[in-house]
Protein backbone atom coordinates (compact mmCIF):
# COMPACT_ATOMS: atom_id res chain seq x y z
CA UNK A 1 0.00 0.00 0.00
CA UNK A 2 1.20 3.51 -0.80
CA UNK A 3 0.74 6.09 1.95
CA UNK A 4 0.31 9.72 0.95
CA UNK A 5 -1.26 13.02 1.89
CA UNK A 6 -3.49 15.48 0.09
CA UNK A 7 -1.88 18.86 -0.54
CA UNK A 8 -4.86 20.66 1.02
CA UNK A 9 -3.54 19.63 4.43
CA UNK A 10 -1.51 22.82 4.03
CA UNK A 11 -4.27 24.76 2.32
CA UNK A 12 -2.98 28.33 2.39
CA UNK A 13 0.68 27.40 1.99
CA UNK A 14 -0.25 25.11 -0.90
CA UNK A 15 -1.92 27.99 -2.70
CA UNK A 16 1.18 30.18 -2.26
CA UNK A 17 4.08 27.79 -2.80
CA UNK A 18 3.11 24.31 -4.02
CA UNK A 19 6.68 23.25 -4.79
CA UNK A 20 7.78 23.68 -1.18
CA UNK A 21 4.88 21.50 -0.01
CA UNK A 22 5.80 18.77 -2.50
CA UNK A 23 9.36 18.76 -1.20
CA UNK A 24 8.09 18.70 2.38
CA UNK A 25 5.84 15.70 1.68
CA UNK A 26 8.84 13.79 0.36
CA UNK A 27 11.05 14.84 3.29
CA UNK A 28 8.62 13.65 5.97
CA UNK A 29 8.33 10.20 4.48
CA UNK A 30 5.21 9.87 2.35
CA UNK A 31 5.12 7.73 -0.78
CA UNK A 32 2.97 10.11 -2.83
CA UNK A 33 1.12 13.41 -2.82
CA UNK A 34 -2.49 13.86 -3.89
CA UNK A 35 -2.88 17.11 -5.80
CA UNK A 36 -6.38 18.64 -5.95
CA UNK A 37 -7.35 20.13 -9.31
CA UNK A 38 -10.32 22.25 -8.25
CA UNK A 39 -8.44 25.43 -9.17
CA UNK A 40 -6.80 23.98 -12.24
CA UNK A 41 -6.33 27.40 -13.90
CA UNK A 42 -4.10 28.48 -11.00
CA UNK A 43 -1.79 25.45 -11.10
CA UNK A 44 1.58 25.66 -12.81
CA UNK A 45 1.45 22.09 -14.07
CA UNK A 46 4.87 22.08 -15.84
CA UNK A 47 6.55 23.34 -12.65
CA UNK A 48 4.78 20.70 -10.58
CA UNK A 49 5.88 18.05 -13.06
CA UNK A 50 9.52 19.10 -12.81
CA UNK A 51 9.42 19.21 -9.02
CA UNK A 52 7.86 15.75 -8.74
CA UNK A 53 10.34 14.30 -11.19
CA UNK A 54 13.38 15.82 -9.51
CA UNK A 55 12.53 14.44 -6.07
CA UNK A 56 11.07 11.13 -7.26
CA UNK A 57 7.70 11.46 -5.52
CA UNK A 58 4.66 9.68 -6.92
CA UNK A 59 1.47 11.67 -7.49
CA UNK A 60 -2.24 11.17 -8.01
CA UNK A 61 -4.90 13.83 -8.60
CA UNK A 62 -8.48 14.52 -7.58
CA UNK A 63 -11.26 17.01 -8.09
CA UNK A 64 -14.84 17.83 -7.14
CA UNK A 65 -17.50 19.12 -9.51
CA UNK A 66 -18.61 22.14 -7.47
CA UNK A 67 -19.93 24.46 -10.16
CA UNK A 68 -23.32 24.24 -11.87
CA UNK A 69 -21.61 24.99 -15.18
CA UNK A 70 -19.68 21.68 -15.18
CA UNK A 71 -22.29 19.24 -13.89
CA UNK A 72 -22.19 16.14 -16.12
CA UNK A 73 -25.67 15.19 -14.85
CA UNK A 74 -27.30 18.52 -15.74
CA UNK A 75 -30.54 18.53 -17.71
CA UNK A 76 -28.80 21.00 -20.04
CA UNK A 77 -26.77 19.23 -22.72
CA UNK A 78 -24.34 22.15 -23.05
CA UNK A 79 -23.59 22.05 -19.33
CA UNK A 80 -22.92 18.31 -19.55
CA UNK A 81 -20.50 18.96 -22.42
CA UNK A 82 -18.77 21.65 -20.35
CA UNK A 83 -18.39 19.16 -17.50
CA UNK A 84 -16.85 16.57 -19.77
CA UNK A 85 -14.45 19.16 -21.19
CA UNK A 86 -13.44 20.20 -17.67
CA UNK A 87 -12.77 16.61 -16.63
CA UNK A 88 -10.71 16.06 -19.78
CA UNK A 89 -8.59 19.07 -18.80
CA UNK A 90 -8.07 17.39 -15.43
CA UNK A 91 -6.98 14.23 -17.23
CA UNK A 92 -4.55 16.26 -19.33
CA UNK A 93 -3.03 17.82 -16.19
CA UNK A 94 -2.89 14.41 -14.51
CA UNK A 95 -1.05 12.99 -17.49
CA UNK A 96 1.37 15.93 -17.73
CA UNK A 97 2.34 15.52 -14.07
CA UNK A 98 3.05 11.83 -14.67
CA UNK A 99 0.16 10.59 -12.53
CA UNK A 100 -1.80 7.46 -13.38
CA UNK A 101 -4.88 7.94 -11.21
CA UNK A 102 -7.53 10.68 -11.06
CA UNK A 103 -10.62 10.53 -8.87
CA UNK A 104 -13.13 12.32 -6.67
CA UNK A 105 -16.71 13.53 -6.90
CA UNK A 106 -16.59 13.45 -10.69
CA UNK A 107 -19.92 11.72 -11.36
CA UNK A 108 -22.21 14.67 -10.50
CA UNK A 109 -22.00 18.13 -8.97
CA UNK A 110 -21.31 18.13 -5.23
CA UNK A 111 -24.39 19.00 -3.16
CA UNK A 112 -26.57 18.03 -6.08
CA UNK A 113 -30.22 17.58 -5.16
CA UNK A 114 -32.91 16.00 -7.27
CA UNK A 115 -36.34 14.49 -6.95
CA UNK A 116 -37.27 10.90 -7.61
CA UNK A 117 -38.63 11.71 -11.08
CA UNK A 118 -35.17 12.81 -12.26
CA UNK A 119 -33.20 9.99 -10.62
CA UNK A 120 -32.99 7.76 -13.70
CA UNK A 121 -31.74 10.67 -15.83
CA UNK A 122 -29.07 11.42 -13.23
CA UNK A 123 -27.67 7.89 -13.43
CA UNK A 124 -27.92 7.85 -17.22
CA UNK A 125 -26.13 11.17 -17.72
CA UNK A 126 -23.47 10.28 -15.17
CA UNK A 127 -22.72 6.95 -16.85
CA UNK A 128 -22.58 8.55 -20.29
CA UNK A 129 -20.21 11.28 -19.13
CA UNK A 130 -17.93 8.95 -17.20
CA UNK A 131 -17.77 6.55 -20.13
CA UNK A 132 -16.37 9.31 -22.33
CA UNK A 133 -13.96 10.41 -19.59
CA UNK A 134 -12.77 6.87 -18.91
CA UNK A 135 -12.16 6.25 -22.59
CA UNK A 136 -10.22 9.52 -22.85
CA UNK A 137 -8.15 8.69 -19.75
CA UNK A 138 -7.47 5.23 -21.14
CA UNK A 139 -5.48 6.76 -24.00
CA UNK A 140 -2.90 7.85 -21.42
CA UNK A 141 -3.02 4.69 -19.31
CA UNK A 142 -4.84 6.57 -16.53
CA UNK A 143 -7.40 5.01 -14.19
CA UNK A 144 -10.21 7.16 -12.80
CA UNK A 145 -12.08 6.66 -9.54
CA UNK A 146 -15.62 7.14 -8.24
CA UNK A 147 -15.66 8.44 -4.65
CA UNK A 148 -18.94 7.81 -2.78
CA UNK A 149 -19.77 10.61 -0.34
CA UNK A 150 -22.42 11.00 2.33
CA UNK A 151 -26.07 11.80 1.72
CA UNK A 152 -25.59 15.44 2.73
CA UNK A 153 -23.15 16.01 -0.15
CA UNK A 154 -24.81 14.16 -3.00
CA UNK A 155 -28.02 12.37 -3.85
CA UNK A 156 -26.32 10.00 -6.29
CA UNK A 157 -23.42 7.85 -4.98
CA UNK A 158 -23.36 7.38 -1.21
CA UNK A 159 -22.16 3.78 -0.93
CA UNK A 160 -19.66 1.40 -2.44
CA UNK A 161 -22.50 -0.72 -3.78
CA UNK A 162 -23.88 2.27 -5.69
CA UNK A 163 -20.40 3.10 -7.02
CA UNK A 164 -20.02 -0.47 -8.28
CA UNK A 165 -23.42 -0.23 -9.98
CA UNK A 166 -22.37 2.98 -11.75
CA UNK A 167 -19.10 1.33 -12.76
CA UNK A 168 -21.10 -1.52 -14.30
CA UNK A 169 -23.29 0.96 -16.19
CA UNK A 170 -20.20 2.72 -17.57
CA UNK A 171 -18.56 -0.53 -18.62
CA UNK A 172 -14.95 0.68 -18.79
CA UNK A 173 -12.20 -1.36 -17.12
CA UNK A 174 -10.17 1.69 -16.03
CA UNK A 175 -13.04 3.04 -13.91
CA UNK A 176 -12.21 2.19 -10.28
CA UNK A 177 -13.52 2.78 -6.76
CA UNK A 178 -12.22 5.40 -4.32
CA UNK A 179 -13.47 5.02 -0.73
CA UNK A 180 -13.28 7.57 2.08
CA UNK A 181 -13.51 6.43 5.71
CA UNK A 182 -15.25 9.66 6.78
CA UNK A 183 -18.14 9.01 4.39
CA UNK A 184 -18.05 5.24 4.96
CA UNK A 185 -18.47 5.87 8.69
CA UNK A 186 -21.78 7.59 7.90
CA UNK A 187 -23.17 5.49 5.07
CA UNK A 188 -21.81 1.94 5.35
CA UNK A 189 -22.70 -0.76 7.88
CA UNK A 190 -19.17 -2.18 8.08
CA UNK A 191 -15.77 -0.86 7.00
CA UNK A 192 -14.51 -4.42 6.70
CA UNK A 193 -17.35 -5.64 4.48
CA UNK A 194 -17.23 -2.52 2.32
CA UNK A 195 -13.53 -2.97 1.55
CA UNK A 196 -14.15 -6.62 0.75
CA UNK A 197 -17.03 -5.63 -1.54
CA UNK A 198 -14.82 -3.20 -3.46
CA UNK A 199 -12.14 -5.87 -3.80
CA UNK A 200 -9.89 -5.56 -6.83
CA UNK A 201 -11.81 -2.47 -8.01
CA UNK A 202 -10.53 -0.46 -5.04
CA UNK A 203 -7.77 1.93 -6.13
CA UNK A 204 -7.71 4.71 -3.52
CA UNK A 205 -8.69 5.20 0.12
CA UNK A 206 -9.00 8.51 1.97
CA UNK A 207 -7.89 7.85 5.54
CA UNK A 208 -10.07 10.24 7.53
CA UNK A 209 -11.16 10.08 11.15
CA UNK A 210 -14.92 10.33 11.76
CA UNK A 211 -14.56 14.00 12.79
CA UNK A 212 -11.78 14.73 10.26
CA UNK A 213 -9.38 15.11 13.20
CA UNK A 214 -6.18 13.25 14.06
CA UNK A 215 -6.35 9.62 12.99
CA UNK A 216 -6.72 7.21 15.89
CA UNK A 217 -8.44 9.70 18.19
CA UNK A 218 -12.00 9.09 17.00
CA UNK A 219 -14.48 6.31 16.29
CA UNK A 220 -13.26 4.81 13.00
CA UNK A 221 -12.54 1.08 13.37
CA UNK A 222 -9.09 1.18 11.79
CA UNK A 223 -8.28 -2.46 12.58
CA UNK A 224 -11.31 -3.64 10.63
CA UNK A 225 -10.31 -1.43 7.72
CA UNK A 226 -6.69 -2.57 7.61
CA UNK A 227 -7.61 -6.22 8.12
CA UNK A 228 -9.82 -6.03 5.03
CA UNK A 229 -7.11 -4.21 3.06
CA UNK A 230 -4.69 -7.00 3.91
CA UNK A 231 -7.17 -9.67 2.87
CA UNK A 232 -7.68 -8.13 -0.57
CA UNK A 233 -3.89 -7.67 -0.90
CA UNK A 234 -4.34 -3.95 -1.37
CA UNK A 235 -1.44 -2.24 -3.15
CA UNK A 236 -3.14 1.02 -4.15
CA UNK A 237 -3.16 4.58 -2.83
CA UNK A 238 -4.20 5.65 0.68
CA UNK A 239 -3.95 9.31 1.64
CA UNK A 240 -4.54 11.48 4.66
CA UNK A 241 -7.05 14.04 3.41
CA UNK A 242 -8.36 15.81 6.51
CA UNK A 243 -7.54 19.46 7.11
CA UNK A 244 -7.67 21.87 10.05
CA UNK A 245 -8.30 25.05 8.06
CA UNK A 246 -11.35 26.52 9.80
CA UNK A 247 -11.88 29.09 7.03
CA UNK A 248 -12.73 26.55 4.35
CA UNK A 249 -13.57 22.95 3.55
CA UNK A 250 -16.70 23.13 5.76
CA UNK A 251 -14.61 22.79 8.92
CA UNK A 252 -15.83 25.28 11.50
CA UNK A 253 -13.79 24.33 14.57
CA UNK A 254 -10.16 23.49 15.21
CA UNK A 255 -9.62 19.72 14.90
CA UNK A 256 -5.89 19.74 15.71
CA UNK A 257 -3.49 22.42 16.92
CA UNK A 258 -1.80 22.52 13.51
CA UNK A 259 -1.97 20.83 10.13
CA UNK A 260 1.57 19.59 10.72
CA UNK A 261 0.52 17.74 13.87
CA UNK A 262 -2.48 16.21 12.14
CA UNK A 263 -0.31 15.00 9.27
CA UNK A 264 2.68 13.79 11.29
CA UNK A 265 0.66 11.93 13.91
CA UNK A 266 -1.54 10.47 11.19
CA UNK A 267 1.49 9.28 9.25
CA UNK A 268 2.95 7.57 12.32
CA UNK A 269 -0.41 5.96 13.18
CA UNK A 270 -0.91 4.56 9.68
CA UNK A 271 2.69 3.39 9.27
CA UNK A 272 2.24 1.36 12.45
CA UNK A 273 -0.99 -0.14 11.14
CA UNK A 274 0.66 -0.93 7.81
CA UNK A 275 3.39 -2.77 9.67
CA UNK A 276 0.91 -4.59 11.87
CA UNK A 277 -1.07 -5.88 8.88
CA UNK A 278 1.81 -6.38 6.45
CA UNK A 279 0.83 -3.60 4.08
Amino acid sequence: MKLGVQANAWRHQWNKDPKSIINHVKDIGFDFIEIPLMNINELDVPALKDTLKNIDLEVCTSTILVDDSVDITSCDEEVRKNGISYLKRCIDATNEMGAKFFSGIIYTKQFNRTNIFLENDLWKYSAEGLREIAQYAGRFGINIGIEPVNRFETCLINTCEQALHLKEMVGESNLKIHLDTFHMNIEEKSLYETIKLAGNDLFHVHLNENDLGIAGTGQVNWDDLFMALREINYEGYASIECVVDVKGNYVWRQLAPTSEMLVSQGRQFFRELMGKYGL
